[in-house]
Parts: structure tokens; C-alpha cells; sequence
């Protein structure tokens, strides 16, 4: 289990989680957010490549449609 920061919040993640990972537990569109990782953009092509290890800080901006 590792210690990350979500969006500001401390939660607990199992180990071996990817970016990909997370927004499937959250159930977020992989197409519709935009992530940060420890201050870093990260491209949509490396969110299962990018794996969380404690103390990560992470932010999802998650896009929504209007008018």
C-alpha cells in the first residue's frame, strides 16, 4: 500500500497502481481529464505506463461539456 496526495486529499492506494489504474477506480474518462503527476503533465499515452509510489501528488482536472 502506498500513500499518495489526491487532488489535496492523503488516500491510500494499492501498490503497483498506474495513472490508467486510478482513473478506472474513480470511473473517469481517460479522455476527459488532464493529469498532473508530482508537477508534471502527463500525456495520455503513458497513464499505464506511470506508476504511483507513496507520497506521489497527483491532480485530475476532469473536463465537462456546457453552454
Amino acid at each position: 500500500m502506498a500513500k499518495i496526495q489526491l487532488n489535496g486529499k492523503k488516500i491510500t492506494v494499492k501498490s503497483n497502481l498506474t495513472i490508467y489504474d486510478l482513473l478506472k477506480k474513480y470511473r473517469l474518462d481517460n479522455k476527459k481529464v488532464a493529469i498532473e503527476h508530482n508537477g508534471i503533465i502527463i500525456p495520455k499515452i503513458n497513464f499505464k505506463k506511470r506508476y504511483l509510489k507513496r507520497n506521489d501528488k497527483v491532480e485530475i482536472v476532469h473536463f465537462i461539456g456546457g453552454g
